[in-house]
């Protein structure tokens, strides 16, 4: 395993080329780290070019119906997440194992032609939106409300809200970390990816997670949908 020092922020360069990493399913957020074994050709080819430079890449979630066009250029959601190889494995057969650490929430301007075989965007960089402070206050105590009858089926790093309130420096940290950690249907990770007010994610959140806290008795999951 190869570990890298973290980039801190994207340049004005790394926007202008964005290498992107189309995936059905998967979402990156900012301060989340996604592990994702990596075995296509192409991708294989970008992995081995953003470790050549700034380990800088994008992962953008497939609209419905790619299947279609696979292996061409299918549409992805404009809002994606963008972040770096803070570590990677280089197996033997050439495919890797990589862990990203996302950055920042972007938004696909313009892909440019095609001059590799994976894609290449240019994106610019999407700041949260200013959220009162007293109404993720009001949330954050919902969400304490829930946590007693939730906390036992929650994953082990999640279990102590008061920890996670401490750790997180914002409603938009909170709520990005819950979101990329606890959800798992793309629908879900993906509006949430989209939403910029840190009130509306921490809101959305805590009425899923309230209406899962009222199902407890009949259903257990470890990963909400």
């Amino acid at each position: 395993m190869t570990v890298h020092p973290p980039v801190e922020e994207l340049t004005a360069a790394d926007l202008s080329a964005l290498p992107i990493f189309p995936l059905p399913s998967s979402a990156l957020f900012p301060g989340a780290v996604l592990a994702l074994h990596v075995f296509e050709p192409r991708y294989r080819e970008l992995v081995r070019d953003a470790l050549a430079e700034r380990k800088v890449l994008a992962v953008a979630r497939l609209q419905p119906g790619f299947e279609r066009d696979y292996e061409g250029r299918p549409p992805v959601f404009d809002v994606c997440g963008a972040g770096v190889i803070v570590e990677h494995v280089r197996r033997d057969d050439d495919r890797f194992d990589i862990l990203l650490k996302g950055l920042s929430r972007v938004r696909i301007l313009r892909e440019h032609p095609k001059a590799t075989s994976y894609r290449i965007v240019q994106a610019t960089t999407l700041a949260d939106l200013p959220s009162d402070p007293a109404l993720a206050v009001a949330l954050q105590r919902q969400l304490g409300a829930v946590w007693t009858t939730l906390s036992p089926h929650l994953p082990e790093p999640l279990r102590n809200l008061s920890r996670l309130l401490e750790e997180s420096a914002s409603a938009g940290a909170l709520s990005d970390r819950l979101a990329a950690t606890l959800f798992a249907d793309p629908e879900v990770t993906q509006r949430l990816l989209a939403e910029l007010d840190p009130a509306e994610r921490l809101s959305f959140i805590t009425e899923r997670l309230s209406e899962l806290a009222s199902r407890l008795t009949t259903v257990s999951p470890r990963t909400l949908n």
